[in-house]
């Protein structure tokens, strides 16, 4: 990734290093999308057992430029232990719930066009199908994971901010954009909000619950559940 220019240079390591400065074996690291450049599964092999070599659990999603994640079965069973799928579903880790789906540029976005519109509804569609798996997993600490933000780039209300603000959650994570602009994060009652593409949070992993925070439905503890960088090949920003 350095072709494109210093800032680039030696983000692999900087990404790695922020990862093992801020978790720890007992973490939930998510990664909201944009993991590998490889298009096909064996090719990103090499990406997967990276991360798999650092410290937590894992939850991935795919972002829009993970051309190589295949069926939601094949990737399961090719995932190393200790790493878990997320495609328009739900996974439990211990207390904490995990939904969500890659989303989409939302009406209001530059260029959103008729063929946008199909894949964003789509996606909106997604979106109910993961929280509805969410509901069945039961009571625990509830995070949804995108990869797009769910607003445009003025923050308009969309079919995700209107879901989610119906959505009994505690968090919601995204990342996708990248650069120095602003991202609007969505004003969700009482609802952790995370924007963490990689550039954006200096290459360390975001805090979302800290395992000294009550779980508000149970009275208790709970494992940590961090958010990782969402784009491994995004640059520091000089």
């Amino acid at each position: 990734m350095d072709v494109f220019g210093e800032g680039w240079r030696g983000h692999p390591e900087a990404f790695f290093a922020g990862w093992r400065r801020v978790v720890r074996d007992g973490d939930l690291v998510l990664v909201a999308g944009d993991i590998s450049w490889a298009m096909r599964l064996d090719e990103a092999a090499v990406d997967l057992l990276a991360l798999a070599g650092l410290p937590g659990t894992k939850v991935l999603l795919r972002g829009n430029h993970d051309y190589w994640w295949p069926s939601l079965s094949k990737l399961r069973r090719a995932l190393p232990p200790g790493m878990h799928a997320l495609q328009n579903d739900a996974v439990r880790i211990g207390d904490v719930i995990v939904g969500g789906t890659r989303g989409w540029s939302c009406p209001g976005s530059p260029g959103f066009g008729d063929d946008d519109r199909k894949v964003y509804e789509r996606e909106v569609q997604r979106l109910r199908l993961s929280l509805a798996a969410m509901d069945a997993a039961g009571d625990g600490f509830r995070v949804v994971m995108l990869h797009f933000p769910p607003t445009n780039p003025r923050g308009d209300p969309s079919g995700f901010t209107e879901v989610l603000a119906r959505a009994r959650i505690d968090a919601l994570v995204f990342g996708h954009v990248h650069g120095d602009g602003p991202v609007p994060l969505p004003a969700l009652d009482g609802v952790r909000v995370a924007f963490v593409a990689a550039d954006r949070v200096g290459f360390e992993p975001v805090l979302v619950r800290d395992d000294a925070s009550p779980d508000p439905r149970s009275g208790g503890p709970a494992a940590d559940a961090l958010s990782g960088p969402a784009d491994p090949e995004a640059p520091r920003r000089p």
